[in-house]
Formats: C-alpha cells, structure tokens, sequence
C-alpha cells in the first residue's frame, strides 16, 4: 500500500484563516484574558486625549499582550515584538496585523506601575464575584529570591571599596612617576599613561560614591532603629505604662559593616542567601500572600530586605483590604517576631500562626499519635508561649500544614512553570512593578483554569 501523507503546500496564498476569530480554539485562555481585561474600569488606562502624535496602541490591547507573553514566558520586550510576527495567539491578541516595537512594550511596562495594581485588585474582585475567591479566609505568606538584572560580581563590599581606593591611588602616583621618567619602559601596545590615570580616577570616583552611599544607608538605618524604639515607648506612655529601661539615644556616627554590599549595575538590589542557603545571588525578596483554597496571589510585593523579619506586618498591609480580609495568616519561622505578631493581630486583626523554631521533616510515633489539645496559657504568658501552644492545637496543626502546599506551590510554578527567575527592570521600584505583572499574569492563568475546573464538573 502506498504511503500517504498529508498535503504541505507553503506557496498557496491564505494559509492562515481568513477570519482572525478562528486563529485560536474557542477553549483558549486569550479568550479569557480579553474578556477579563475588558472588564477593567475605564479609568485604568491612559490615554493621549490631545490626539497629538502617532496614534497609539490600544491600552486594553497592550495588556492582554504583556499578561499572555508573561504567563507563557515571555519577559523581554524583543521576545514580545517577536511574538507578535510569529505566535499566531499574539497576532489574534494585536488583531493580526499590528505590532508593537520593543521599545514601545518596554515604555508600556515602564509607566503603568498603576494600572497593573489596580488590575491585580479588579481581577482579585472578579475572582469573589464568581465565587472562587472567599471574602475572609486563611492566607498563606513567603518569599522568594529573584534574580536582580545584575550580577554579584558587580558588587562591592565596604572594606573592599576602601582596600581599592587606596591601591588605585598608589598605582595613579605610580604613573604620574613613569611619565615623569624619560628612559621608563614602555606600556603594551594600545596603553597610555594618561588614559589610565584616567581610568583609575573614575573607578575611584565610583568606589568612593559606592562608600558614601553604603554610609548613607547605614545611617538611615541606624536612625530608623532609634525612631522606632521612640515611638514605641511614647505609645506607652499614652497607654498609661512606665517604659522600662533607659531612654533611647539618638545613634552616633559608626562606620559600617565591612561586609555591607553596593552594586554598581543595579545599587538597589542585594547579594542574598539563594536557595537552600549554601549560595548568594545579586537579588531581590519577592513576597507573595497566597489564598489557602483558592491558591490566588492577594497579596504582593518586592524588598531588598535579605531577609523576612520584618515582613510580616507589610505582607498583610499588602493585602486589598476593601477586597479580602484574612481571618487566618500562616507564616514560617522566619517571619516571627514578638512586635511584628502583636501588631498584627492588634484592632481585632487575623489570628496569626507562625513557627517560632525551625522543626526537622521527621516524625517521630508519638507525633503520629493522636494529642489532646494542650490547656490555654495564662492570661499573663509570653507572645511566644501562646504561639507556642497554639501551633500544638488541632486547629494550630491543621492549619500550619496548609502552608507549605499553598504558597510554595505558587512560587514553583512561577519560576519553573512561567520560568521567571530574574527581573528584566533594575531598581526597586521597577522589581516592584514587575512582580505585580508576573502576580497578575499568575492570577489570569489559575482564574482561568479555576473556571475550566469548574465547567467540567457541572
């Protein structure tokens, strides 16, 4: 029997169909995603009213095409422009013959930090008006190191900095030396004496600018420490309560940890433990607070912090609280902190559960035995006391265990589903807007297959 294969024809005019509708399979997620960011209010997007200059790109139509290129992957806005000549969904997205430049997509990105927040609300609202997101529930809250647009060996340390100054000053005296030496030898071919004194002054220029901003920052900090421990014992004050202890000192000048880090590319990032905590990365700490049934991001935002200390209270204030209000807020060990517990929960706040040691995988028989609830603590115990026997409640347990399947699964997916693992913007607030677009662009994709889910049970 003769072999049959289908017909490739590649010179017939109209190999697409020729009406766009029928680019895409009617069960696509573009459908879903056009629809949703028709939903958004008017008042979301900017537009040129003067009707000055070159027409511009539909607004709606730029952010179904950056939400789509990010939830597939797509983060670079070269990647984008090519995408709307080569992926046919992105052509359906740009109405098939329109297509944004790089600079255009990055401009976009760029100046509409505004929009992608009040987007991650509105899509947040949608998402309780059908009924797959509960007004008050339990929250999950981590975070997660993302590769900064820059790298570690950009970095400098603050005794680094001043070990370079000084070799670079003795190496420019040096030169001025040999120049001075008519029978001195020669530099490679391509050198100047004069050009690298040049070169020498600049890098100590910036070492010197990387020192002062390292200062600055230490300083600021120092100050910060000071106005907080004012703060907290004038509320005591006016709660009726005699502060204990000495009075707070305004900080003196100290010079900084020789360890503290400045990097030149992007001066807002930091070297972090990555990972498991055996290596650093030039990064920034990306917080999510993640539904508990819904696994909907409601929560976000980015730190240069290296660490989530002082997390807890900004991650729950990251929360839309005309939106969701979390009854329940679970957080590891490294998020506790008396203060940051007591704030929380203050006003008739969410019931926090947080570890306050870190426990091994392994348990043991007597932990697979069934435990009575231990007696309530007294009145007059310790915040960490009643963390502590709260998380030995049923209730304690069986929500704690929530947390590791909620929030960690989000971060798997954004990083090796999506496969975003580095910002393409430097600067905090720039991360900041970036994260926001990857969290929309999450909350689209679960939403959707949320309905999927759905439809297929009815």
């Amino acid at each position: 029997m003769a072999v049959r294969l289908k017909n490739l024809d590649r010179d017939t005019p109209m190999l697409l169909p020729p009406d766009i509708r029928d680019w895409a399979p009617s069960n696509h997620i573009v459908h879903f995603l056009i629809d949703a960011v028709e939903q958004l209010t008017e008042d979301s997007f900017q537009f040129n009213h003067k009707g000055t200059g070159d027409s511009q790109y539909p607004p709606r139509m730029m952010l179904v095409l950056l939400i789509y290129c990010y939830s597939t992957g797509r983060f670079s806005s070269r990647m984008i422009e090519e995408a709307t000549y080569s992926d046919v969904i992105v052509r359906y997205i740009c109405g098939g013959d329109l297509h944004p430049d790089h600079d255009t997509v990055c401009t976009f990105r760029r100046k509409n930090k505004e929009l992608f927040e009040r987007a991650f609300a509105e899509v947040l609202q949608m998402a309780c008006n059908t009924d797959k997101l509960k007004k008050v529930g339990t929250v999950s809250v981590d975070g997660t190191k993302i590769h900064a647009s820059a790298s570690k060996h950009s970095a400098v340390s603050y005794k680094r900095a001043g070990e370079q100054i000084e070799l670079l000053k003795k190496e420019v005296q040096e030169l001025i030396a040999k120049a001075d030496q008519a029978d001195s030898a020669p530099l490679d071919d391509g050198l100047t004496i004069p050009d690298e004194i040049v070169r020498r002054e600049d890098r100590i220029k910036n070492l010197k600018k990387a020192k002062r901003i390292i200062e600055e920052r230490h300083a600021a900090e120092k100050q910060a420490e000071y106005e907080k421990k004012k703060a907290k014992r004038e509320k005591q004050r006016q709660e009726g309560t005699t502060p204990k202890g000495k009075e707070p000192k305004p900080p003196k000048k100290t010079a900084p940890e020789d360890k503290k880090q400045y990097n030149f590319t992007d001066p807002e990032s930091r070297i972090m433990k990555s990972g498991t905590g055996d290596h650093f990365e030039q990064a920034f700490n990306a917080q999510a607070v993640v539904d508990t049934e819904s696994y909907l991001i409601v929560g976000e935002y980015v730190t240069n912090a290296p660490n989530d200390k002082k997390q807890l209270n900004p991650a729950i204030n990251s929360i839309p609280q005309e939106i969701i209000t979390p009854e329940n807020v679970l957080a590891d060990t490294g998020y506790y902190g008396k203060d940051a517990v007591e704030t929380a929960e203050a006003d008739s706040g969410p019931t926090v559960y947080c570890a306050i040691e870190k426990t091994g995988h392994h348990r043991t028989v007597s932990d697979l035995e069934k435990q009575p609830d231990p007696e309530p603590p007294p009145e007059d115990s310790t915040t960490k006391e009643k963390m502590k026997q709260r998380l030995k409640t049923e209730e304690g347990r069986t929500l704690y265990n929530l947390r590791k399947q909620t929030v960690e699964p989000v971060f798997g997916i954004i990083k090796e589903v999506i496969g975003f693992r580095r910002f393409s913007m430097r600067g905090l607030e720039k991360a900041n807007l970036e994260w926001t677009l990857v969290c929309l662009s999450y909350n689209m994709k679960k939403l959707f297959k949320l309905r999927e889910t759905c439809a297929q049970k009815i």
